[in-house]
């Protein structure tokens, strides 16, 4: 198993992709911090792109990488190793290897411009974010056997939580403004990671006004010692219950 996770995370590392994911987040991150005049407003302009472009390259390059590894799967299966540490050891292997990336190219930025808990939170949030859309990208893969349709999926689930989710969302509050609605707006985030992780971030930046009218709520919800452990409880279960599923799939499915 460990032989499997080393080689993975050499393979991956070595990848010219990885590598320019790393130099394009570190260009990103001096460059937030570079143009704006204090610490938060550095820190809120990296958090945004680090939503939208850490779990796009999470989960589309571990899907592809899935997929072109799927003679190396085939060929781990017909030896002795049970099924369960061959997905597994992928797993760890692609995460152990997204996180590295994501840990030097905006991680050594954040701690140089904000040694602070508030950047520590970030970058853990990062890295949680990489897990969670690698995690999708192995449930996407296990799905569909076409590539195509498997690398389809993937962006699918990231337009949606990147960009359709809140839409969604405010369509519904315009479509029952006569209801009181504004309880249900923290449990409504529980289904999108990115948004539990901007919620996260926001709170401890005592920005939670930007988060408009359902501010007041989320701050009630969230910005407590028990809303913070449930926020990152459930950030935990959207790490583990797709691979999980994914898991119980790969088993299943006759190679």
């Amino acid at each position: 198993m460990n032989r499997i996770i080393k080689f993975v995370i050499l393979d991956i590392l070595r990848n010219k992709i990885i590598l320019f994911y790393t130099l394009l987040l570190a260009i990103l991150s001096f460059s937030m911090f570079s143009l704006e005049d204090n610490e938060s407003k550095g820190l809120l302009s990296l958090l945004n792109l680090i939503l939208l472009n850490v779990p796009l390259v999470a989960i589309i390059f571990s899907t592809i990488y899935i997929y072109n590894s799927s003679e190396f799967i085939e060929l781990l299966i017909s030896q002795p190793i049970k099924r369960n540490k061959i997905w597994i050891s992928l797993f760890l292997g692609l995460n152990t290897s997204l996180v590295i990336s994501f840990i030097i190219g905006a991680g050594i930025p954040i701690l140089l411009y904000s040694p602070n808990l508030i950047g520590i939170i970030l970058i853990i949030i990062g890295c949680i974010i990489s897990v969670i859309f690698t995690s999708l990208a192995f449930l996407c893969s296990i799905i569909s056997r076409d590539k195509a349709k498997g690398i389809g999926m993937s962006i699918l689930i990231w337009l949606f939580f990147s960009l359709l989710f809140d839409g969604l969302i405010m369509f519904l509050l315009f479509q029952l403004a006569d209801y009181p609605l504004e309880n249900w707006i923290a449990i409504i985030a529980a289904l999108n990671p990115i948004d539990l992780s901007r919620i996260v971030i926001l709170l401890q930046l005592d920005l939670s006004a930007m988060l408009g009218f359902t501010g007041a709520v989320f701050k009630q919800t969230f910005g407590t010692s028990w809303g913070i452990l449930i926020s990152s409880s459930l950030l935990i279960l959207w790490m583990i219950i797709p691979f999980m599923i994914s898991l119980i799939k790969f088993n299943k499915k006759d190679h």
